[in-house]
């Protein structure tokens, strides 16, 4: 009785008892065809617009590759087909051309990898296998996650996050300070002084007394940088009736 075969990956199943002495090829082949399924690269260079990715039965074929990296000078839009429609993949693709690439396994539903912009051009696809109404599914795009953890890099095409969410709405600095109350001016033309090296450099030459004083006390200076307190006018006064009399 001749084999079958496995209805997404096109591996051979030897019925019992039959490839007596042969067996051993259809297994090393079979085994061949899992190291694609598990690990495989395919590097494919387009140079047309279409290309279709077949998986064959019992033999190593271009569709049993779980890593697609997709290269070369399409010359335009291009569309990756899988083949046949009724086999279930999900397929790592990397699309390094200057054009995006469709893909398709049947009318249900296309996924579209734009063209190589890391990561912009890196998607993880389902297709469904459901015959001629098959569909492509990003599961890339649909990924969800409660905590996002950011160490580096650019963060490119997202919304400004709006100030009530703990973002800025803005794009720019400038545009952040309006939203945020934060304009930079003198007078009435903006919300925070601007920056002044002298008055910096006067400021910090000072100590400063903690705590306000008493009504009809003026500041002074000890003529070290120490300013305070103190009731001047009353010990003037004094001094001045000490002339006179």
């Amino acid at each position: 009785m001749a084999s079958t075969y496995s209805p997404n990956t096109g591996l051979e199943l030897v019925r019992n008892g039959e490839q007596s002495g042969t067996w051993g090829t259809t297994t090393n082949n079979n085994l061949n065809i899992v190291d694609r399924l598990t690990n495989g690269v395919l590097e494919l260079t387009l140079s047309s617009t279409s290309k279709t990715l077949t998986t064959g039965n019992g033999s190593l074929s271009e569709g049993q590759y779980k890593v697609i990296v997709i290269s070369g000078s399409p010359g335009g839009a291009a569309t990756l087909t899988i083949a046949p429609n009724t086999n279930e993949h999900v397929y790592f693709i990397y699309n390094k051309t200057n054009q995006q690439i469709t893909v398709t396994q049947g009318s249900g539903g296309n996924v579209v990898i734009p063209a190589f912009a890391d990561p912009a051009g890196f998607n993880i696809v389902f297709c469904d296998g459901a015959g001629s109404g098959a569909k492509v599914t990003s599961i890339t795009d649909n990924i969800a996650t409660s905590a996002i953890k950011i160490t580096g890099g650019v963060i490119t095409g997202i919304t400004d996050l709006a100030v009530a969410d703990g973002g800025t709405g803005a794009g720019t600095a400038s545009a952040a300070r309006t939203n945020l109350g934060l304009v930079i001016g003198s007078g009435s033309s903006g919300n925070v002084q601007p920056y002044d090296q002298n008055l910096k450099a006067f400021v910090d030459a000072l100590t400063l007394p903690t705590s306000d004083g008493s009504a009809n006390q003026t500041m002074v200076t000890n003529g070290n940088g120490t300013l305070s307190f103190s009731t001047v006018a009353t010990a003037a006064r004094a001094f001045t009736y000490g002339i006179l009399f």
